[in-house]
């Protein structure tokens, strides 16, 4: 008998299975296949925005660009020590009164002195104000009488410009005729040293630039007391640093002096021109005391270090050269005020001196301007506004 060979055949089950698994398999290799593909794009994606982010980032300014912009950002102070101005623009109405003197002196044989200077002038105007740039018109009171003969006028102009951290002054005068003569000294004893004689023989030109630098521009204010843009709340001094560059031109016709004078003149002093530019480095202080509510009063001063070259000539026979020296001028700065934020009325002094010095002869001379003003700030700025 033959024996039987038996094949175990799968059963449906089995059969099942096997596929099941295998599927299985098939969609598991499948989806981490998908998976992965997904993941390298996506970090595709975020390398290539991060590279898009990067080339459209603004680059950091300099530290250069920085420091100017700093420097140029008036806006930047303390609001315990200053408030700024709620307005946009103001009106004012203000007299000026302008001086001016010039003093020659010689030392050899003997010390002499001359000194002259004309009568004040005195203007009235009308100026408008945006911030802290005042513009206007003004007249001289002596026109307005026809007190003064126009070929005897000269002519005055002066700008000063006042920042938190920058100010300037632009200046320009042209003397006329109208000079007297007084505080001699070393003449005739015959003649008194409150002597007064008019004198037409003297012609002066002058004009100059004078920029400076407030240090603690947070905490003190030129604007609060010569323009009224801001208010000073609490007590607050600065150093102060500065560039000046002048020119003078001064004509003197001594043969119109009197024969009293010309009679015993030392040589040194008789120079018919003068010619000289003045540059010149200042260092000061400036302090603002608010001595009651809304009370303001400011002082500075800044001695100069000033390099001037000079031509000169004399009335002798010395041919004319030029000189160079060092000399020391100084800019005084004062002003008083009251100021509520909408009415203010004060006063202000801005005077400058300079010197020159030569062998047997020298030469100081100043000149200032005494303003008086009343006026009001309107038209409220957007953000000081009352919402409806």
């Amino acid at each position: 008998m033959k024996g039987r060979t038996f094949v175990k055949q799968k059963t449906f089950p089995t059969v099942i299975r096997n596929r099941m698994v295998r599927q299985l398999v098939l969609y598991i290799s499948l989806l981490v296949s998908f998976s992965l593909q997904a993941q390298s794009e996506k970090a595709g994606i975020t390398v290539n925005d991060s590279i898009q982010e990067d080339s459209v980032t603004t680059p950091k300014p300099s530290a250069f660009k920085r420091a100017i912009k700093k420097f140029m950002n008036f806006s930047d102070f303390d609001t315990l020590y200053i408030s700024p101005n709620r307005y946009n623009y103001a009106l004012m109405a203000t007299h000026f009164s302008n001086f001016e003197y010039y003093s020659v002196t010689s030392e050899f044989p003997q010390p002499q002195k001359l000194s002259f200077s004309p009568n004040p002038h005195n203007k009235i105007g009308l100026y408008f104000g945006w911030r802290w740039i005042f513009l206007g018109w003004s007249v001289d009171i002596d026109d307005i009488y026809r007190k003064t003969n126009r070929k005897n006028k000269g002519t005055e102009f002066d700008l000063s410009l006042y920042s938190s951290k920058l100010g300037v002054d632009i200046f320009y005068r042209r003397t006329g005729n109208n000079y007297k003569i007084h505080k001699i000294r070393g003449f005739y004893d015959e003649i008194p040293s409150d002597y007064s004689e008019d004198f037409s023989g003297l012609k002066v030109d002058i004009k100059g630039l004078n920029l400076y630098y407030i240090f603690n521009n947070r905490k003190f204010s030129y604007p609060a007391a010569f323009s009224q843009s801001t208010n000073q709340r609490r007590n607050a001094g600065t150093l102060t640093a500065g560039l000046s560059v002048s020119t003078h031109n001064l004509k003197i016709d001594y043969a119109k002096l009197p024969e009293i004078i010309q009679e015993t003149m030392n040589p040194g002093m008789k120079v018919r021109h003068i010619k000289y530019t003045n540059i010149s480095l200042n260092f000061g202080y400036a302090y603002n005391w608010v001595f009651a509510r809304n009370c303001l009063a400011c002082l500075s001063l800044s001695p100069a270090v000033a390099y001037k070259t000079s031509r000169i000539e004399k009335d002798t026979e010395e041919p004319s050269d030029w000189y160079k020296n060092f000399n020391i001028d100084f800019i005084l700065r004062a002003g008083v005020v009251y100021n509520n934020s909408k009415y203010f009325v004060g006063t202000s002094f801005l005077g400058r001196t300079y010197d020159y010095y030569r062998d047997n002869f020298s030469l100081n001379n100043g000149f200032g301007t005494l303003q008086i003003y009343a006026g009001f700030n309107f038209y409220l700025k957007k953000e000081h506004r009352k919402k409806k």
